[in-house]
């Protein structure tokens, strides 16, 4: 044991709800017990919720080090961040000020966690002393396989996969048509560099990812448009 850990999190399941926060409607938070002891706060909202509420109310006063999201079922790879909870959980805690890690172990079904915690430890302890720039997170994704099948670790790049989906229609017990999205991860990147390939060679992958969405080379161009009302 290294840290103090407070657990903050989302009551349900919140998979690919992005970086929502919610404005509408009041945010409920319940306190757990395990064996009559405190073990951390559920929160009727999304994973941003959380650690915004966390950070502005729950927690405040307290020094936070590090912020941990996951670890999630599922991996947040390539164009699937753009969608996860797990990397805009980590993402709110760099644009509240705080060194922030995703996690995610590549699987919907396995329940062991031992090879992801174990290399959580090891890499939030790196982070607590060495620190990261501002506006920079990492994410790990976990390759869901025996610990003796593991390559290695890489620090990779945000692939180019996604998500080839598609609507199921179907019919429910009125009658009335519904969607259900299903689909299948479309593996575009041949190389290792990139976190999906990496990821399903075998290796642990480490990727550094901002929020800043700014288009840098295009800026220049832009101006040369003149826009103008």
């Amino acid at each position: 044991k290294f840290a103090e850990v407070i657990v903050v999190a989302p009551n349900t399941q919140q998979s690919a709800v992005g970086h929502s926060i919610t404005v509408s409607n009041p945010i409920r938070v319940n306190k757990n017990l395990i064996d009559k002891n405190f073990y951390g706060y559920a929160v009727e909202g999304s994973p941003a919720d959380s650690v915004k509420l966390a950070i502005r109310n729950l927690l405040k006063g307290k020094k936070i080090d590090l912020l941990l999201s996951g670890i999630n079922h599922g991996a947040n790879t390539a164009i699937n961040i753009i969608y996860s909870g797990t990397v805009s959980a980590a993402t709110e805690g760099t644009i509240l000020g705080i060194p922030s890690i995703a996690f995610s172990l590549a699987s919907f079904t396995e329940r062991d966690f031992s090879v992801s915690a174990k290399f959580a430890s090891v890499i939030s302890k790196m982070v607590l002393k060495k620190g990261l720039p501002k506006g920079t997170l990492l994410n790990v994704n976990i390759p869901a396989i025996p610990a003796g099948k593991i390559k290695g670790v890489l620090v990779t790049r945000q692939g180019r996969s996604y998500w080839d989906d598609y609507y199921d229609s179907r019919i429910d017990p009125n009658k009335r048509e519904y969607f259900w999205l299903t689909g299948k991860m479309a593996s575009l990147d041949k190389s290792v560099e990139f976190d999906q390939k990496a990821m399903e060679d075998g290796y642990i992958t480490v990727t550094p990812i901002q929020y800043d969405l700014t288009d840098y080379k295009m800026l220049d161009e832009l101006k040369g448009w003149n826009l103008k009302l």
